[in-house]
């Protein structure tokens, strides 16, 4: 083989092994809210009163060498059973997204429900405006959402953090509290109109006194109004026998307070069952001795007739 036809061969393995695959980089495409004043942002915030439109903008990045068509539309927020973000994916949007709706631009396709698909040419940043349109009768308070961008199979999200004005109600329950397998399980409700970031506190007394004091501390939760989450406290080292009564207190901002307790018994079954055997070859062994005393005292009975009779003794 000539020697320049090496040499090409040598550098087309090496493009192809350091340059990135072209699916890679179609993927590679995000979105954001706009920074506007160049500060990004973690989420899009608004508020309102009911009867408002709030307006805002987020910003599809595409650093692929090829255009990129990304549908955008809005979504109801929810909460996953361990208290974590995330987006209603089946129904249709009933609260925040249903109120969201993009502007027809920068070659925006309209489509039902209020998406828009937005074709974004090679290695470009498209902003595209949207509105909120609370409605006249939204109830006041946190009204969690999100748009969600769709392009090349997978789908990405920015949250939105809608409060509607009025009057703000912060309220929680503690509910479902058990003991079992070294964790202390729990029920969070969120009974108020604002998102809550609960702290938990934890404190157990038993006969002899307290066996376990947890201070406050902030929970790994985002807990919107009317959701539900279940979560669990590990307690591995409670004491091997007493009954002790587990304390949960759990505070939010804004005045949050609620506390639920269980009872819980700490027996150590295994010396229990020990000794009940014990007691049981004792008792076992007592009865067999009375009944041997029963036998030879019998014997001796039978004994003394018999002898009597040989005799003639009368008794």
């Amino acid at each position: 083989m000539p020697y320049a036809r090496v040499l090409c061969c040598a550098v087309g393995a090496l493009l192809s092994l350091t340059a990135p695959p072209a699916a890679a980089a179609e993927d590679d495409w995000s979105v954001v809210p706009s920074a506007g004043t160049g500060t990004a942002r973690p989420y899009v915030y608004a508020e309102g009163t009911p009867g408002t439109v709030l307006q805002d903008t987020v910003s599809v990045l595409n650093p692929a060498a090829r255009p990129l068509t990304v549908r955008l539309r809005g979504a109801d927020a929810d909460s996953t059973a361990r208290g974590g973000f995330t987006v209603r994916t089946t129904g249709r949007a009933t609260d925040t997204g249903a109120w969201i709706a993009f502007a027809e631009e920068r070659g925006g396709h309209r489509e039902p429900a209020g998406a828009v698909s937005v074709r974004i040419p090679a290695r470009t940043r498209a902003d595209v405006p949207f509105s909120v349109s609370v409605p006249p009768g939204a109830t006041p308070g946190d009204h969690p959402g999100a748009i969600v961008a769709s392009a090349g199979g997978r789908s990405a999200a920015v949250r939105v953090r809608l409060r509607v004005g009025g009057p703000a109600l912060p309220a929680l329950t503690v509910e479902h509290v058990t003991y079992h397998g070294g964790r202390v399980s729990y029920e969070l409700v969120n009974r108020g109109n604002t998102v809550l970031g609960p702290r938990l506190a934890v404190r157990a007394d038993g006969v002899l006194g307290r066996v376990l004091d947890r201070p406050p501390r902030a929970l790994p939760v985002e807990l919107p109004p009317g959701r539900r989450v279940t979560l669990t406290e590990p307690w591995r080292d409670p004491p091997a026998l007493d009954a002790v009564d587990v304390r949960l207190t759990v505070t939010a901002a804004g005045g949050a307070r609620a506390t639920a307790s269980t009872p819980v018994r700490f027996v150590p079954w295994g010396a229990v069952a020990g000794a009940g055997c014990g007691l049981v070859a004792v008792a076992a062994l007592l009865v067999l001795r009375r009944r041997g005393r029963g036998t030879r005292d019998d014997r001796a009975c039978a004994s003394a007739r018999t002898e009597a009779e040989w005799t003639g003794a009368v008794s």
